[in-house]
C-alpha cells in the first residue's frame, strides 16, 4: 500500500511538472534583446540577420523530448506557412547536454537533417538565452514581433491545445496569434500554458 502512495505521488509530480505558466523571465510587451548562437550548418545566427522579417516564432525545443518529438511536424508547417509572409521560425535547443547526451550539438544536426527542417536550429551554448526569455519547458514559444522599439513580445506559451494528437487540436495559439499580426489586429490570447520537458540546464 505504502509502495502504492508513493508511485502515485511520483505520478503526480511527473504530470505536473509537464505544465507550467511563463516565468521570470519575458513578459508580453517586453522588448527582447537579440542573439549570437550557432547554428546545426556551423554559422552563426542572430535576428538581426533577417532584415525583411516582421517578426519571429521562436521555439525553446530539443531532441529527446517526447513533447518535442511530438510537435516537431507542427513546428515545421508554421515555419513553411509564416516564413513566406515574414515570421520565421527560430528554433533553439537550451539543454545542457552533459545531463542529456541525446541533445548534443552533434546530435541536433542528424536531429534536423531526417526532420528536414528549413529554419535555424540553434544551440544554446552554456544555457544563456532561456532564462533571458524565461522558457522552462520543451517546446515553448515567444512570438516577436519587428517594432521602432526593438523585437516586441507579443505572445508566450504553448504551441496549440493538443500536444498529442494534431487532429484534435481546437485552439492553434500560435497560428491565432501571427495571423492576428498579419492583419494588424490583437492577439486575443497572449499567454498559455507550456506543455513539455523540463529543460534540463
Amino acid at each position: 500500500m505504502k509502495t502504492l502512495k508513493i508511485l502515485a505521488a511520483f505520478a503526480i509530480v511527473a504530470f505536473m511538472s509537464a505544465f507550467t505558466l511563463p516565468g521570470t523571465g519575458y513578459k508580453v510587451g517586453d522588448i527582447a534583446t537579440d542573439f549570437k548562437l550557432r547554428n546545426v550548418d556551423g554559422k552563426m545566427v542572430s535576428l538581426s540577420d533577417y532584415k525583411s522579417a516582421k517578426g519571429f516564432i521562436v521555439v525553446f525545443t530539443c531532441n529527446h523530448c517526447p513533447y518535442a518529438k511530438a510537435y516537431e511536424d507542427r513546428i515545421v508547417a508554421l515555419n513553411k506557412k509564416y516564413a513566406p509572409q515574414g515570421y520565421p521560425v527560430i528554433a533553439i535547443n537550451p539543454n545542457n547536454p552533459e545531463k542529456q547526451k541525446e541533445d548534443s550539438f552533434d546530435l541536433m544536426k542528424v536531429r534536423a537533417k531526417e526532420k528536414g527542417f528549413a529554419f535555424p536550429y540553434l544551440f544554446d551554448e552554456g544555457q544563456k538565452i532561456h532564462p533571458q526569455y524565461g522558457a522552462t519547458k520543451t517546446p515553448h514559444v515567444y512570438i516577436l514581433q519587428k517594432t521602432a522599439k526593438g523585437n516586441e513580445v507579443k505572445y508566450i506559451g504553448a504551441i496549440d491545445d493538443n500536444y498529442d494528437e494534431p487532429s484534435a487540436v481546437k485552439e492553434k495559439y500560435v497560428e491565432n496569434a501571427v495571423d492576428a499580426l498579419l492583419k494588424g489586429q490583437s492577439i486575443k490570447v497572449t499567454e498559455t500554458k507550456a506543455i513539455g520537458c523540463s529543460i534540463k540546464a
